[in-house]
């Protein structure tokens, strides 16, 4: 780029400060009284010109002081006052050592051991004689009767094998080799079609022992365990495939469970788990993890889950609901707050607190988290002081700084990230402006003290800096049936622990209790990461979350509410959190 156009571009950036410098100016002489603010004017024009950020070649005249808050830095380092770390409420931890063990919550629904379930069925056609089975529910031993059955076919067959057994017989000392083998292979026929309609052996011996046929055959229970369906009725016809009868094993309950794609690499076979239901208040039954599905759940982003427990006493109950616990293994590593990270898309960095308020950016490589910390690999050891609020204020002067001249002029005057949106630009634009009305009514600067401090944070322009804009917080939306009211303790949500609700009622207005609902919340703009937090149901289908705000500005929770048979609700809630103050 040729000089003359570089200078150009330097003349008409400076033109458009200058013009912002005299709008704030002129507003504040307007309001407070303050006849002589071309002085300030004046002085950020200068320091602009003579911080060595000229476009055209010129070189600085004389060293000038930086802009309070914003000091130099190295490289791509950030240095920070102690008003402004205040102000925007920068605070550091110590990277330390904890035994990190992620818990996995979900909503799960009781089945049976499909090892041990059977269908009874018939493979002739025939008539339903007297059934000593008669409902469902009870249990059954394996080899138990269960009902009698008379067929015309079975009739014929029994009296076919009775005449072949009494051919072998007359044919035993026959000198006709031929004819023997006839009639072995008569009986061995009509034998194996009686034992492929299901009659026993020992069914098969009686046959021999009277020597005539009966017109009623008995079925008996092929395994043992519960009845769960019964079609048996004396007098019923019946075809051949007809189920009669479906027996499981409920000595051992399988429990499904759907969890979140992001999730599926803490699952593993054999992993504890432990399930609690609302019918069984204060107990907690415990198993493992038998298998996870190999097919995911593209509407809702879940893999199922199976989990086996012991059943001894039958509490467990098929269709029965019940909130599944899997248990991640525990390990002792190196983790820091999932707040102190921010996710570019290329790379995941934190800021490194050096002290005196300058602050480095540094790449880590991260693994496993929990629901407040993450497993930091690379980049970090113990001992080491990092951010935790206020970190991509820093990331964004901290591009600026190591950005081309022109950018680093407009981060040393306070004009944020060029990079971000200009919609969100004009919102907190006019927060600002907000903030200087409720500086005017707190009184003169002079005399404003700490309160009148406080009532500056809207001037700035940045999320957290505005503790007034916060409304509050209650809206109710009906999706897919289901009548969904969010709403926040305080009220007016402001920076720091707050705690999020969310009601969910049926069609009929009845509380949906049996719900598993997850709030993810983050901040609109480049380098905030998702935090999640699991809410628990207290009453009357209200579930509950703790989350904390890093700073006051716009926040997005996403609810995810998924009741079980049903497919998963996703509800965007956008508000507003006002700053923590001073």
């Amino acid at each position: 780029m040729s000089q003359d156009l570089r200078g150009k571009i330097f003349v008409v950036s400076v033109a458009v400060v200058s013009l912002f410098v005299g709008i704030i100016a002129g507003f504040l002489a307007a309001h407070w009284g303050m006849s002589d603010m071309s002085g300030i004017k004046g002085q950020v024009m200068e320091d602009l010109s003579m911080k060595g950020m000229s476009m055209g070649g010129a070189k600085p005249t004389r060293d000038t002081e930086p802009m309070p808050g914003m000091t130099d830095a190295p490289s791509d380092a950030v240095a920070v006052s102690a008003m402004a770390r205040q102000l925007i409420g920068v605070r550091s931890a110590p990277v330390t050592h904890a035994t990190l063990k992620e818990e996995i919550r979900t909503v799960g629904t009781v089945g049976y051991d499909e090892r041990g379930f059977t269908h009874v069925t018939l493979k002739i056609s025939g008539w339903v004689r007297k059934v000593f089975v008669d409902s469902i529910g009870r249990p059954v031993r394996k080899g138990e009767p269960l009902f009698t059955f008379y067929s015309p076919d079975l009739l014929a067959t029994q009296d076919e094998y009775l005449l072949a057994v009494k051919m072998q017989g007359q044919l035993a000392e026959s000198p006709l080799d031929e004819a023997k083998a006839n009639a072995d292979a008569l009986v061995v026929s009509a034998r194996e079609r009686l034992r492929l309609w299901d009659v026993t052996d020992s069914q098969i011996a009686d046959l021999m022992r009277r020597g005539q046929a009966d017109p009623v055959l008995t079925i008996y229970a092929p395994s043992s365990g519960i009845v769960l369906k019964r079609e048996a009725v004396p007098g019923k016809y019946v075809e051949p495939g007809t189920t009669l009868y479906e027996i499981a094993d409920l000595s051992t309950a399988w429990i499904s469970a759907d969890i979140y794609e992001s999730e599926v690499a803490g699952v593993k076979v054999a992993q504890p788990a432990s399930v609690t239901f609302a019918a069984y208040p204060g107990e907690t039954f415990n198993g493992k993890v038998a298998y996870v599905y190999p097919i995911l759940n593209t509407e809702a982003r879940t893999v199922r889950v199976r989990v086996e427990f012991p059943n001894p006493e039958l509490k467990l109950k098929p269709g029965m609901y019940g909130t599944v616990i899997l248990q991640t293994d525990a390990v002792k590593t190196l983790v820091v707050p999932k707040e102190a990270v921010l996710e570019t898309g290329l790379r995941q960095l934190v800021f490194m607190d050096r002290g005196q308020g300058r602050y480095e950016p540094a790449s880590v490589k991260l693994g496993r988290r929990s629901q407040d910390v993450v497993e930091v690999m690379e980049g970090l050891k113990e001992g080491d002081r990092i951010v935790t609020s206020a970190n991509f204020l820093l990331d964004a002067e901290s591009k600026l700084a190591s950005s081309s001249s022109m950018q680093g002029m407009m981060g040393r005057i306070g004009m944020g990230d060029w990079q971000m949106r200009g919609t969100y630009e004009a919102k907190m634009a006019m927060q600002g402006m907000e903030g200087m009305q409720r500086m005017k009514d707190m009184g003169s600067m002079s005399g404003m003290g700490m309160e009148g401090m406080k009532g500056m944070e809207g001037m700035s322009g940045i999320p957290g800096m505005d503790s007034g804009s916060a409304k509050a917080i209650s809206e109710t939306r009906k999706v897919a049936g289901y009548l969904l009211n969010f709403t926040t303790i305080p009220e007016k949500p402001k920076a720091g622990d707050v705690l999020l609700r969310l009601r969910v009622t049926d069609q009929a207005g009845k509380p949906v209790t049996n719900a598993q609902v997850l709030f993810v919340y983050t901040m609109p703009m480049p380098g905030m990461t998702d935090s999640k937090v699991t809410a628990r149901h207290t009453k009357d289908g209200l579930y509950e979350g703790k989350v904390m705000f890093g700073m006051g500005g716009a926040w997005v929770v996403t609810v995810n509410v998924t009741v079980p048979g049903q497919p998963s609700i996703v509800e965007k809630f956008q508000f507003q959190v006002a700053g923590g103050g001073m």
